[in-house]
């Protein structure tokens, strides 16, 4: 191999390394942009979603993701959400509902910050 092929080779593998790091960080940007952006569950959520019957679909996590991303430029910490027919516990800054109700059990609500009808 010669020195010229030796220089080509060198500046080739130079050039490459800094394209991947630009491609890996726009894919972790992309994560992490899609992982702010989701809402979770929490175990004792679902269970009371359960038993309560009652359901969230797709759309649903679209709508309560805005009013959680509402919430925390606000300053919220911990929420209460009211959507359709029931009510949302919700940890604004982890983004993970805590629990669910239904509109008969909210009565008496404590902890929170703040409050979201979410339409």
């Amino acid at each position: 191999m010669s020195v010229s092929q030796i220089n080509t080779a060198a500046l080739n593998a130079q050039n490459s390394v800094p394209q991947k790091n630009k491609q890996e960080t726009a894919l972790f940007s992309e994560v992490l942009a899609e992982k702010k952006l989701s809402v979770r569950l929490s175990n004792h959520a679902r269970k009371r979603l359960t038993a309560r019957d009652l359901h969230l679909h797709n759309t649903d996590y679209q709508q309560i993701s805005n009013a959680l991303t509402e919430l925390e430029e606000k300053g919220s910490k911990e929420s209460l959400l009211l959507y359709k027919d029931m009510g949302l516990i919700a940890n604004i800054h982890n983004r993970t509902i805590i629990t669910a109700m239904n509109m008969q059990e909210i009565n008496t609500v404590t902890n929170i910050d703040s409050t979201k009808f979410i339409k």
